[in-house]
């Protein structure tokens, strides 16, 4: 009857039947603090004093989506998408497609990489880049699981194994420092990312899987103005103002939110250079920003929702409880010890969403637990971080899921539990338990 399992098995539960995931969150987060012996009026107070901290990432998502919709006005998409497929007229044989299609699922992995640690843009470029390419996918058959797949790959290994970027966020400003401060203050940041090497095996080997295996097959999608590209783009005088405008736009976007550290003054500057420059006018302003508004409001509130269920979750105690619970029923079986921290942290990220907001949480009842057990120093940081890193991939409410769904789903054709969610769990967080579980045994 643990609070944060029951919430967490309601959420996914509901998920997984087509309930629309702010309503599973909101119910899940309720009959939690229920669970917990909250009252109603305390479990809704929990709830709402958590909303907040999820309308920072949703006013980002909105802004963000304004900027997609005006890029896709300059008509820099059509000629980017025009561009690919012009390589694929007269190479219509297979080996020639084939080859087309794994350099663009390279350089995917490679920009989505570089958004965690060189540009860390994080989930940014997303919305941008991934609507216009959908029709280069649908000529090409691919699968959007496998983008999924790779996109979520991106936005999670960087920081788990690499520590620039958000990977130094989350390894040194977050791991490390919580390790110091629960016992662990002999721990160096060089151990860190190299604990953390084998759990990143783990990621490659569901990455590789979900490309050659799993979603190697082609498939088919409807034809509609995203998946339909025009062939022969021209480029006019002014289209190509436009195409320079757009370049300038993005820059200006990227380069504000680097120096502020906010996607929202870097996506309000960038829709702003796109109104100056004349690609957007001023009347039109209202009906760009409510498209992009609408195109991205689901996530925005997902996000929030979110939050929200997190803060009741931590009002709840739950966490500290399954684990005492379970360091009392296992005795003194390591490699037991192990598989549960690991399954326990998968729950707490799932229903949280976030690896970063998880290791404060579970670093505290964690590491005293794996030296109790006599777990290494690089074995403890194996498990902690692996620990915190599972569900990100899995979770119904994590931006490492929501932000390859808002690209992939411009359309309409790409369901968020069913063919991002689902797809990144299998692939991700069942060899993240496996590979952290052996790095815990072995190091």
């Amino acid at each position: 009857m643990n609070p944060v399992v029951i919430s967490v098995c309601i959420m996914l539960v509901l998920a997984l039947m087509r309930v629309n995931v702010v309503v599973a969150l909101t119910f899940s987060a309720i009959m939690g603090g229920l669970v917990a012996g909250m009252s109603l009026n305390e479990t809704v107070s929990a709830f709402q004093s958590g909303l907040g901290g999820g309308a920072t990432i949703a006013m980002s998502y909105a802004m963000l989506g304004a900027f997609a919709v005006a890029i896709s006005k300059s008509g820099i998409t059509d000629w980017v998408a025009n561009r690919v497929i012009l390589r694929i007229h007269g190479k219509e044989h297979h080996q020639a497609q084939t080859g087309l299609k794994y350099s663009i699922l390279i350089a995917l992995i490679l920009v989505t990489m570089s958004s965690q640690n060189i540009i860390p843009v994080h989930i940014a470029f997303i919305p941008i880049l991934i609507p216009p390419l959908l029709g280069v996918f649908a000529k090409l058959n691919i699968d959007r699981r496998m983008v999924a797949c790779i996109l979520t790959f991106g936005l999670i290994t960087p920081y788990m194994i690499l520590p620039v970027g958000f990977g130094g966020i989350f390894l040194n400003d977050i791991l490390l420092k919580n390790l110091h401060e629960n016992g662990l203050a002999h721990v160096t940041a060089s151990q860190v990312p190299t604990a953390m090497l084998l759990p990143g095996a783990g990621m490659i080997f569901g990455l590789l899987t979900a490309i050659f295996v799993t979603y190697r097959k082609p498939r088919q999608y409807q034809k509609t103005d995203l998946t339909t590209i025009r062939d022969n783009v021209e480029i006019t005088p002014a289209r190509k103002k436009h195409m320079i405008t757009a370049v300038a736009g993005i820059a200006a976007a990227l380069s504000i939110q680097l120096v502020t550290d906010s996607m929202i003054i870097g996506a309000l500057t960038g829709f702003m250079v796109f109104t100056f420059g004349g690609i957007i006018a001023w009347k039109e302003t209202h009906d760009v920003f409510t498209k992009g508004v609408h195109m991205m409001a689901m996530i925005g509130f997902i996000m929030i929702s979110a939050a929200g269920f997190a803060a009741v979750m931590k009002q709840t105690g739950g966490v500290e409880t399954l684990v005492s619970s379970i360091a009392h029923a296992i005795g003194d079986n390591r490699p037991l010890a192990a598989l549960l921290m690991l399954v326990v942290g998968l729950l707490v990220t799932m229903g949280i969403g976030s690896s970063f907001s998880t290791i404060p949480i579970i670093a505290t009842i964690y590491v005293p637990l794996a030296i109790t057990f006599g777990f290494s120093p690089m074995a403890t940081i194996a498990l902690v971080g692996t620990a915190a890193a599972l569900g990100d991939a899995g979770s119904p409410a994590s931006d490492s899921t929501l932000g390859p769904t808002s690209g992939l789903n411009a359309d309409g054709q790409h369901e968020h539990i069913w063919e991002t969610v689902v797809p990144t769990f299998i692939h991700y967080n069942i060899p993240l338990i496996i590979f952290g579980w052996i790095a815990a045994m072995i190091l």
